[in-house]
């Protein structure tokens, strides 16, 4: 790795992404578990949609405004204390027996805070480090390790279903305010002119898909996304039917090859063109689902496995593709269109296509795994000769 900062703003920008993955994934993680157990299940359909639609709406709204009026550092600061307030808030609704109703529209303030948080972090990283390609893929692999200490942190305190985990996540968002604080605010370069609510709304980053391979990167990102989100709610299902238990053990496979290849990510890039590995990271997308389709607990859990490694190897690298290719100014709502991309219309789309294919794969007899995987790996097969026909980048420089 090429050092470019002083240790301690390394130790800043690593704490700022441990922390968001930490009150992330308290907050995600046990929201189901929750709702069911305060008598909300009847809104939890609504109560996961809410992120999709934070993600549509919210990370170029604050791109926006991290490009045009504030420093991003400052906006996270803000939102993190909004994340806070709004999960304590929901902690309250849920402890207080508030109707459901409200309580919906409160978890759709806290999805929309938490939304923009790690394409925001992001570009704060990027923009400090002198070769990103390089440095980046480790100092994010503490979000996923952040994540999985808060998903470990609400088993400690024995708060899957309780109200408590809304708090610790309150604490995190607070944490993550005080972080921030130490990171002074960057001075990237301010695009010129009057500012139109177009802009103020973040929407003038459409501009940015009159590029060609721009316009591939964010396609690919958000049809990426459709085949991925079938791996959330249904292996789960697959693995029980397998016979494993401890779902959520075996689920964290994927947290760790993910880590492994965001380290792995700086020297693939200093060897290889993003091309071949963004490629390669759609080819480990078509076989993870087929070995997941195989007969067996091998293929199963392999594929489980390489989860993680498909998502940092597409994700990571198009965030990379964003701060090398993009101009300064617009690259905070560039990495917000790429969220909204992924986060917001890949997974919307994603997780009601998903929803439909594996009702039509499972019958009275049980799911036809095999079928319903082969699916998912077809098309993300879809995804991968598209982009290989269509992005051209510029060669080894």
């Amino acid at each position: 790795m090429f050092k470019t900062i002083r240790r301690a703003e390394y130790a800043e920008l690593i704490a700022l992404f441990f922390l968001q993955g930490a009150a992330s994934g308290i907050w995600l993680v046990p929201l189901s578990a929750l709702l069911d157990a305060h008598g909300l299940g009847s809104i939890k359909v609504w109560a996961f949609a809410t992120n999709a639609l934070a993600a549509i709406v919210s990370p170029c709204l604050f791109g926006g405004l991290a490009d045009r009026s504030a420093s991003p550092v400052q906006v996270v600061r803000g939102l993190s204390l909004a994340s806070a307030a709004s999960a304590a808030m929901v902690g309250a609704g849920m402890q207080y027996h508030w109707t459901p109703w409200l309580v919906l529209v409160l978890i759709q303030v806290a999805a929309i805070c938490l939304a923009p948080a790690f394409s925001l972090i992001s570009s704060i990283v990027m923009a400090r480090l002198q070769f990103a390609q390089s440095e980046f893929g480790p100092i994010r692999a503490m979000a996923t390790v952040g994540w999985m200490a808060g998903c470990w942190v609400i088993s400690a305190f024995h708060a899957d279903s309780s109200v408590l985990a809304l708090y610790l996540g309150a604490g995190a968002s607070v944490l993550v305010c005080i972080c921030a604080g130490f990171v002074p605010p960057q001075k990237s370069p301010r695009l010129a002119g009057p500012v139109s609510w177009h802009a103020r709304l973040g929407l003038d980053a459409l501009t940015l898909l009159k590029n060609r391979d721009h316009r591939v990167m964010f396609i690919i990102v958000g049809a990426f996304n459709l085949s991925l989100v079938g791996f959330y709610p249904y292996a789960p299902l697959h693995l029980r039917e397998a016979g494993l238990t401890h779902v959520s053990a075996w689920m964290s496979l994927a947290q760790t090859t993910e880590v492994l290849s965001m380290f792995a990510l700086g020297s693939l890039l200093h060897h290889c063109r993003l091309k071949w590995i963004l490629a390669s990271g759609l080819a480990i997308g078509v076989l993870r689902f087929e070995l997941c389709a195989l007969p067996g607990k091998a293929g199963l859990l392999v594929g489980t496995t390489l989860h993680g490694a498909c998502y940092a190897l597409v994700y990571i690298t198009a965030q990379i593709y964003v701060e090398q290719r993009v101009d300064p100014g617009w690259r905070a709502r560039a990495q917000a269109l790429l969220n909204l991309m992924y986060n917001g219309i890949g997974s919307l789309i994603g997780y009601l296509a998903c929803g439909w294919w594996f009702a039509a794969c499972t019958h009275p007899a049980g799911t036809e795994w095999p079928v319903f995987w082969s699916g998912l790996a077809a098309g993300m097969a879809a995804v991968l000769v598209y982009f290989l026909a269509a992005y051209r980048g510029r060669g080894r420089q």
